[in-house]
């Protein structure tokens, strides 16, 4: 992963898997689905489950999110297979407050004021704000090619991140109309 060699002996306790796909629909909408898995590597006492071994997931969780061309969520979907609490599923039907929502700056504020906390799954929350970077990352390059879209205003990916600051290299040679020279006083 280019990641340099570890100084120092150690053995892994703990691994999370994060996958998100993202779908192009027939009817013209998009699917952007993600899973989530947590598991140790020693055997350990859950008072719901019983002993979880190695190899047993302590959460296996998974959302579909369906949205448009706009990003504007049409609906959410959320399931458990496993997790360390018996209420824990009870949570699964409130991820449909974010329907309605558009993926957006603002996003994860919004989001998390419909499922955030005590409203919500904190391993949920974390996999909507993934699904919603690959939503950009599957609609994005498609609808890029779309003049229509092309022509409705700033890419909402420019000033997203230190590659794609407005007065950067990158927007200067990909989207020249954006480019802000940088301020240098």
């Amino acid at each position: 992963m280019g990641l340099p060699e570890s100084q120092s002996g150690r053995r892994k306790i703990h691994e999370r898997r994060i996958i998100c796909e993202g779908f192009q629909r027939d009817d013209g909408l998009w699917d952007i689905e993600g899973r989530l898995t947590d598991e140790k590597t020693y055997p350990f006492e859950n008072q719901y489950r019983g002993v979880i071994q190695p190899g047993e997931f302590i959460h296996r969780m998974g959302l579909r999110m369906t949205l448009d061309d706009d990003f504007l969520i049409h609906r959410v979907e959320a399931a458990m297979d496993d997790h360390p609490f018996a209420v824990c599923p009870e949570i699964t039907a409130a991820f449909r407050r974010v329907e309605g929502l558009v993926v957006k700056p603002g996003w994860s504020r919004a989001m998390r004021e419909q499922v955030g906390g005590v409203k919500g799954c904190t391993h949920l929350v974390t996999l909507l704000d993934n699904l919603a970077i690959v939503a950009f990352q599957t609609i994005g390059p498609l609808k890029k090619k779309d003049p229509t879209v092309a022509s409705r205003g700033k890419p909402r990916h420019i000033d997203s991140c230190h590659a794609l600051r407005s007065d950067g290299p990158v927007v200067r040679e990909h989207y020249p109309r954006w480019y802000q020279k940088p301020d240098r006083g």
